[in-house]
């Protein structure tokens, strides 16, 4: 089973294998990925990979994509020699829940699954709940369960409606969108206001999940009743139903262990918790991190550890902008430090540890070389093996208060800091968010009175002999420079 408070990484599958194949000048699939790859990423020392794009992609859904204008620059921006043969659809416009043959096919991922338990390593995959691909056989075939409109509707909002013709009968059909935006054109609405559909794509994730050990699922507080009806309007039948609750207990009965993840914005995280997903994204902690202000992150984790614990920390994925463009290298180390040291699931992202700065469209098929940021990968390889440390997946985790030293009254307000215990074995992470120095006293919740302490730093090994009744009485002082960082731990001397 998963461990609590797993490390998970997400690789933009198709990008990865194409970029393996090229490397080994062979085509590369899920069947044959070569050892020495999944000895890497084992070795970091993740509980788990989420391979992001694994579906089959709709020739339609990508037609769309090579036409967009507005992608257009947006691929150009990214891959500036980029071409049509480039362009392979979003993942997010799926046509069919099997594996794309272009990445090896449901045979090929059966073998790489296989693989990855061999490592110790779980599987998670997508599910798409709200939509799927514009030319999706249940336009054909179930039209019942997707959502329809009029001639008035499509005159209306034509940026959210389309028409088409099937089996010779004239609908109109609406595409996937939140009600915030416009609709994502290459993508059918599912009707959840019907029972047919919510059983259908309840059927959908039970199929998904006899061939992984978790799913990431997109936009998940859309199909939401309240979220949903204000998107829609209408009514759901019967009018008190929900997706999400029904389809995660029936999921558990089958798959005990199974690990559900939604991404969800809008502060609905602990709608989306009480409605049974194991965890939630975490986007206010990532937004305030980018706001570099160190009081409003604080404020976010004084929210009930009983909440916090179902969170997902990142501080990038392929929908944000890259860590190492958006906060700078030594910024995103001391967002690191933090964000993956709390609570709940840690997501890093592929390519985060070497640095990468392009956010690469989804549509992509191919990345642009990027160098690799020196000395970034060894902060991460740092960070991830004090993170296999039992103490952060079964201790007691608290967020610490800090003062300043009293001739430096301002000091400490860049400072966030917390402690991890688990029987004897402690562990305090201390992260300066702000580009001046900061010092102060971090006062600790540990029994160390009466003894003395030696502390080890767990980036550079550095050793400090302490006095357990001065940082019971005072605190732990610390003195770190701008976006410095330091995890020490305990042991009696």
């Amino acid at each position: 089973m998963w461990p609590n408070n797993p490390v998970l990484y997400e690789i933009n599958t198709w990008v990865w294998l194409a970029e393996l194949g090229r490397r080994a000048g062979e085509r590369i699939t899920l069947a044959n990925v070569p050892e020495d790859e999944l000895d890497r990423l084992a070795g970091y020392g993740f509980d788990g990979l989420w391979l992001m794009g694994v579906w089959q992609r709709s020739p339609g859904g990508r037609q769309v994509a090579v036409d967009h204008p507005g992608l257009q620059g947006e691929f150009r921006k990214a891959l500036p020699d980029f071409s049509d043969l480039d362009v392979v659809g979003s993942p997010y416009s799926v046509y069919d829940y099997r594996v794309d043959e272009a990445l090896g096919g449901d045979e090929g991922l059966m073998a790489f699954r296989h693989r990855l338990r061999e490592r110790g390593l779980w599987l998670m995959l997508d599910f798409v709940p709200n939509h799927l691909a514009i030319d999706h056989p249940w336009r054909a075939e179930h039209p019942e369960r997707l959502l329809q409109g009029s001639s008035e509707s499509l005159i209306r909002q034509p940026a959210n409606y389309f028409e088409t013709t099937e089996n010779g009968q004239w609908r109109v059909f609406a595409h996937g969108r939140d009600p915030s935006f416009g609709g994502w054109t290459d993508t059918v609405q599912v009707d959840y206001r019907t029972p047919v559909a919510r059983r259908a794509m309840a059927d959908i994730l039970l199929d998904i999940a006899e061939r992984c050990d978790g799913v990431r699922c997109d936009m998940a507080m859309l199909v939401a009743q309240d979220t949903f009806l204000r998107t829609w309007g209408g009514a759901f039948d019967p009018p008190r139903a929900e997706f999400w609750p029904a389809a995660i207990t029936d999921l558990r009965a089958r798959h005990p262990g199974f690990v559900t993840l939604a991404e969800v914005y809008w502060d609905l995280e602990w709608d989306l918790q009480q409605q049974g997903f194991d965890y939630t994204y975490d986007k206010r902690l990532y937004d305030r991190l980018e706001e570099g202000d160190a009081l409003q992150v604080r404020w976010h984790l004084t929210a009930d550890v009983s909440y916090q614990q179902h969170l997902a920390r990142f501080i990038e994925n392929h929908d944000e902008r890259r860590a190492a463009e958006s906060l700078g290298v030594e910024r995103s180390k001391a967002a690191a430090v933090v964000a993956l040291t709390l609570p709940g699931l840690r997501l890093i992202h592929e390519g985060q540890p070497q640095g990468r700065k392009v956010k690469l469209p989804v549509q992509l098929g191919r990345r642009p070389e990027e160098p690799a940021v020196a000395g970034l990968e060894n902060f991460y390889r740092a960070l991830l093996a004090e993170l296999r440390h039992p103490v952060y997946h079964d201790g007691q985790w608290l967020l610490l208060e800090a003062r300043s030293k009293e001739d430096a009254p301002e000091l400490h307000r860049g400072l966030a800091a917390h402690q991890w215990r688990l029987g004897s074995e402690f562990r305090v992470v201390v992260s300066n968010l702000t580009g001046q120095r900061t010092q102060g006293f971090v006062s600790l919740v540990l029994p160390l009175a009466g003894a003395a302490w030696t502390l080890t730093e767990a980036f550079s090994g550095d050793v400090y002999e302490r006095d357990g009744d001065d940082m019971t009485a005072r605190g732990l002082y610390v003195d770190l420079p701008a976006y410095g960082y330091q995890i020490f731990g305990f042991q009696k001397s």
